[in-house]
C-alpha cells in the first residue's frame, strides 16, 4: 500500500545548480548540484566531507549558498531559513535529532507551529499519520524516554505534520537496528510510491541500492557522478565515492593469541535512577590482544554496560576491574563526546582533563592536533576550529583517535571500548577505522565493541556475545556463533538470556 505525504501536496521537482559554498578557507561544495524528481527516492552519497549533509542544508535553508540556484519545479525560489522550506513544502530529519526530551511526542510534533497548543489536536495529528503511514507512536510519551528508533519517527511524524512532499533523511539508519532500519526504508519506498520525494542521504551503500531510484556520488564538494539505480552496480559506488575500491582489514580477526586479563566484571548490576535493572549480575573478562563484539538490539542495556567498562558508571552491584587507561567512543557523539563550540586541540585534551595540574600546554596540543588530525584522516582548518566546522564522520574520527592514542596525556590505552565506532564514516574510513582497532589489538589492547552491524562484529571480533533485557551470554569464539543463533539470542531466545517475554525490572 502506498503512503500519500500528508495533506495530497504533491511533491515538485527540486533542482539545486551550480551550487558554491565556503567556510572560511574551506571549500565545501565547487559547482555542486542535484535532480529530485517527483515520486522518487533519490540517495545522496560520498565519503566523509564530501558535502552531502552541507549541500541539502542549503536546500532546506539551514545555509545560504555563496553562488548557485534552487528551483521548485522550473520556478527559482530562495529560503531564508528552514520555516520558508517547510512552508514550500520540504522537509528534514537531520543526523542528530532535535527534540526536547522532556516533553511528550505531541508536544514535540506542536513545537514551533503557530498559535495556542492544543493538546487534543496535537494528539491527533500524531495518530493520523501514524495510521496513514504506519509510524505509530503513543503521543504522549515523553521522548526522552523512548528508543533511539521511535525517537526517529517523531522526527519523521514532525516533519510530516508540517505537510512535507519533499523530505531529507539523514543518516536515517546509521543507529538503528537490522529490523529497525528494513522498517524505515520500507516506508521511504511507500512514501515515495504515494507520490512524495525522499533525499536519502546515507553511508550505506546497500540502503541506496535497496531502495533509491536515483543515486548522486559527491567527492570533495564536486558531483562525480549522478544517473538512475539500473545504471549502478556496489563496485561502481565505492570506486565513485573513493577512486579505487578499499582493500579490507590486512589484520585478520581470530588469529592473535589472548594476552592477560585487563578487564574483569564479577557480578556487576546497574539500576538507573528510577531504579530499573538495565545490566543484571553480569561477570565477564577481556584479555589483552582481543576484540570481543556484543550484539543487541536497541534498549538492551548495552550502552549501560559499555559505560560501566569505561568507568562512566558506577554498578550497584559488583565489582567492576579496569585498567589505569581506557579509551572510550561513545554511541552519540554530540552528547558524550565533543564541545562542538569548542576548538579541536581543547576537544583534543578533554581525555586527559584532570589528569595533572598547572598550565594546559596549548602549544603542544596544537601540535598534537595537527598529527592525529593527520594521521586519522580528520579534514577541517586546523586545531583552533571549532568542533561543529567538521562534517559528522570528521567529528567521528577525531573522537576515535583521541581515544585510541589517548588524547591530551599522550598514554595509549590497553582497553578500548566502542559503541557504534564507525557511525556515519564512508566506506573508505570504515575500513581504516577496523584497521586501527586491530593494530590496537596487535599493540596488545584489548576492545570491547558494540555494534548494530553484525557484518562488523563478525569481521573483528575473536568472541561474540548477545546482552538481552540486560543480561549477557557467555562471550564464545566467533567461528561458534552463525547470523541465526545470534539473531535468535538478541531476541530472547537461546543461550543463558532471559525469555523473550521478558523485561528489565525494577531492583
Amino acid at each position: 500500500m502506498s503512503v500519500a505525504p500528508p495533506g495530497g501536496r504533491r511533491a515538485p521537482t527540486l533542482a539545486l545548480t551550480g551550487i558554491l559554498k565556503r567556510f572560511g578557507p574551506t571549500l565545501a561544495l565547487d559547482d555542486a548540484g542535484v535532480v529530485i524528481r517527483p515520486g522518487t527516492v533519490h540517495a545522496l552519497l560520498g565519503e566523509n566531507g564530501a558535502g552531502k549533509s552541507t549541500l541539502m542544508r542549503i536546500a532546506f535553508g539551514l545555509l545560504a549558498p555563496d553562488a548557485g540556484t534552487i528551483t521548485l519545479d522550473g520556478r527559482p525560489v530562495h529560503f531564508a531559513s528552514a520555516a520558508a522550506a517547510l512552508a514550500a513544502g520540504l522537509g528534514m530529519v537531520q543526523q542528530h535529532f532535535s527534540l526536547v526530551p522532556a516533553m511528550t511526542v505531541a508536544e514535540n510534533v506542536a513545537l514551533g507551529g503557530r498559535g495556542r497548543f492544543d493538546a487534543a489536536r496535537a494528539a491527533a495529528v500524531v495518530r493520523r499519520i501514524g495510521e496513514a503511514t504506519g509510524l505509530g507512536l503513543d503521543p504522549g510519551a515523553r521522548v526522552g524516554e523512548l528508543a533511539v528508533h521511535a525517537q526517529q519517527r517523531v522526527e519523521i511524524v514532525k516533519a510530516l505534520a508540517r505537510d512535507a512532499a519533499v523530505l531529507i533523511l539523514d543518516e536515517p539508519t546509521a543507529v538503528l537496528a537490522p529490523a529497525e532500519a528494513h522498517e524505515v526504508l520500507g516506508w521511504v519506498r511507500r512514501f515515495a510510491e504515494g507520490g512524495g520525494s525522499i533525499v536519502l542521504i546515507t553511508h550505506k551503500l546497500a540502503d541506496a541500492l535497496a531502495v533509491a531510484d536515483d543515486l548522486t556520488v559527491l567527492r570533495r564538494g564536486r558531483v562525480v557522478r549522478s544517473a538512475q539505480r539500473a545504471t549502478w552496480s556496489h563496485d561502481a559506488l565505492v570506486a565513485a565515492m573513493l577512486g579505487e575500491v578499499p582493500e579490507g582489514p590486512a589484520v585478520a580477526p581470530s588469529v592473535r593469541p589472548p594476552g592477560d586479563e585487563v578487564l574483569a566484571l564479577e557480578g556487576v548490576t546497574y539500576a538507573d535512577a528510577r531504579g530499573v535493572v538495565r545490566v543484571e549480575d553480569v561477570s565477564a573478562s577481556v584479555r589483552a590482544g582481543e576484540v570481543v563484539g556484543i550484539a543487541a538490539v536497541e534498549g538492551s542495556g548495552q550502552h549501560e554496560l559499555l559505560r560501566l567498562l569505561a568507568g562512566r558508571l558506577a554498578p550497584t552491584r559488583g565489582l567492576v576491574r579496569r585498567p589505569a587507561t581506557v579509551g572510550f567512543v561513545p554511541e552519540d557523539r554530540h552528547r558524550d563526546a565533543i564541545l562542538l563550540d569548542a576548538p579541536l586541540r581543547e576537544n583534543v585534551a578533554l581525555r586527559g582533563l584532570g589528569a595533572a595540574r598547572g598550565r594546559m600546554p596549548w602549544e603542544a596540543l596544537r601540535a598534537r592536533t595537527r598529527e592525529l588530525m593527520a594521521r586519522f584522516d580528520v579534514r577541517g582548518p586546523g586545531p583552533e576550529a571549532p568542533a561543529r566546522a567538521l562534517s559528522g564522520g570528521n567529528q567521528q574520527k577525531l573522537i576515535l583517535g583521541r581515544a585510541l592514542t589517548g588524547g591530551g596525556d599522550g598514554r595509549p590505552p590497553t582497553l578500548i571500548v566502542a559503541d557504534q565506532p564507525t557511525w556515519g564514516l564512508d566506506v573508505g574510513a570504515v575500513a581504516y577505522v577496523h584497521q586501527q582497532l586491530l593494530d590496537a589489538c596487535a599493540a596488545g589492547a584489548g576492545v570491547v565493541l558494540i555494534s548494530e552491524d553484525l557484518d562488523e562484529i563478525f569481521a573483528l571480533a575473536d568472541r561474540i556475545a548477545v546482552i538481552h533485557a540486560g543480561v549477557l551470554t557467555e562471550a564464545r569464539p566467533a567461528r561458534e556463533w552463525t547470523l541465526a543463533a545470534i539473531g535468535l539470542a538478541m531476541a530472547g531466545g537461546g543461550g543463558s538470556v532471559r525469555p523473550s517475554g521478558e523485561t528489565a525490572h525494577a531492583a
